[in-house]
């Protein structure tokens, strides 16, 4: 019988981050498994700048499993977005530099709403196309010139970075990585589990 990959997934944690934002991928990626129903295609983690207790919007107490000190390599990061990415982590040089340096290692780095200013700060999305929360479109626009923004969609893909529009969107953006990764019977046995309706193209 042979093995099958388990993709590493590491989800970044911050203060005042959105809920859903990490939440939504959390859940697709921690319950797609393979045609057998038991084995799982996806090892998820959680990391913050410190490993300390995140305090999410509206009061959510979230307890991260790493730091950067201790995290391991991931295959693909998700961050997150929230008044706490658009307010505080972008002037976080430590944030932004780890979110730079993960780049040089997985395979697929990704963000969910307004976490594209993060990876824009970051210069990772110079010269690409790239998408975020509808409310954020001029700041985005303005403050990140080198990025092609792309307005009312749920994600853009460019290959080894993929962002989404805001909140809810992550899933969909996870749902279009299992399906980039393990095909359409996986992805539609995730949604169905999740009774989340969603167009597999």
């Amino acid at each position: 019988m042979s093995i099958k990959k388990q993709w590493t997934v590491g989800i970044l944690l911050f203060d005042e981050i959105e809920v859903l934002d990490f939440a939504g991928p959390f859940e697709v990626f921690s319950v797609t498994t393979y045609e057998d129903f038991t084995t799982r295609a996806f090892i998820v983690s959680t990391i913050s700048e410190t490993g300390e207790m995140i305090y999410a919007r509206n009061g959510l107490k979230v307890q991260p499993e790493y730091s950067f000190d201790n995290a391991p390599s991931f295959d693909i990061i998700v961050v997150p977005g929230g008044p706490g990415a658009r307010e505080t982590q972008i002037h976080n040089r430590r944030v932004i530099e780890w979110i730079a340096n993960q780049m040089t290692n997985v395979n697929i780095m990704t963000s969910v709403c307004t976490g594209a200013f993060l990876l824009a700060k970051a210069g990772l999305l110079d010269g690409k196309t790239a998408t975020t929360h509808w409310f954020t479109y001029d700041r985005f626009e303005n403050e990140f010139p080198k990025v092609t923004l792309q307005r009312n969609v749920k994600f853009v893909d460019q290959g080894n970075i993929v962002t989404s529009a805001g909140v809810s969107a992550g899933i969909n953006m996870s749902f279009h990585i299992v399906n980039r990764l393990l095909g359409k019977e996986v992805t539609s046995n995730t949604a169905r589990g999740m009774e989340y309706e969603i167009k597999i193209d």
